[in-house]
């Protein structure tokens, strides 16, 4: 599902701290008190992670991070709205989290797109992807690649790559201990918002997350 839960766990706004190991052994401490900022583990691994694409500028004074699916319909209509805010706030970093939630289709998308960093276009293909009309399936995501100019042969290789692998085995660790609902989910500061924002929102969430990190 990708409709605005009505659970308080991870609603319009929640605390973000959560129980945690990563693939490199990292755990992260459990869950903490509302009123308690994100550990500085789990922080780094949202927001540090060199496996992770990052658009806007990479030395920018907040990180906003992503996790989406190319399946999910709020966050394909959301792709706007996020490249402009990347226009609009010159000391936003932004990190995307593929988090392919719904099926092999998003698996196979998923693969793809994080394959075409190895290219350097990674914004076009993730910009195509969210274009696609239907579902993202093996067809379509390759007809998306071809597009975009990518080398097909390179792409097919980069996609067993260890690298795509370790970046959507992260993604999903990171999701299920932090209990998130669903996609889109946005993360910034100590905060989330989880299913379709508004540019208000989201920059709301941006100003907050700079306020709480001084």
């Amino acid at each position: 599902m990708t409709t605005t839960p009505t659970l308080p766990l991870f609603s319009r706004r929640a605390t973000l701290a959560g129980g945690i190991v990563l693939g490199a052994g990292l755990a992260l401490p459990a869950l903490a008190q509302e009123d308690n900022p994100m550990p500085a583990e789990l922080r780094k691994a949202l927001e540090r992670d060199p496996n992770a694409p990052v658009l806007g500028n990479p030395d920018g004074n907040i990180t906003l991070t992503e996790f989406f699916d190319y399946n999910c319909p709020y966050c394909r209509l959301m792709v706007r709205d996020v490249h402009g805010l990347i226009l609009e706030d010159k000391e936003l970093r932004i990190v995307f989290r593929e988090w392919a939630v719904f099926g092999e289709g998003s698996i196979f998308a998923a693969q793809a797109s994080l394959a075409s960093l190895d290219q350097g276009k990674y914004w076009q293909m993730h910009s195509a992807l969210m274009a696609i009309k239907g579902r993202a399936e093996e067809a379509s995501v390759l007809a998306a690649a071809e597009t975009v100019g990518l080398d097909m042969a390179k792409l097919r290789r980069d996609m067993e790559s260890d690298r795509v692998f370790q970046h959507m085995s992260t993604s999903g660790e990171l999701a299920d201990h932090m209990a998130l609902m669903g996609t889109p989910t946005f993360i910034a500061g100590n905060e989330g918002l989880f299913g379709k924002q508004s540019p208000k929102d989201l920059r709301d969430l941006v100003a907050r997350g700079r306020k709480a990190l001084g």
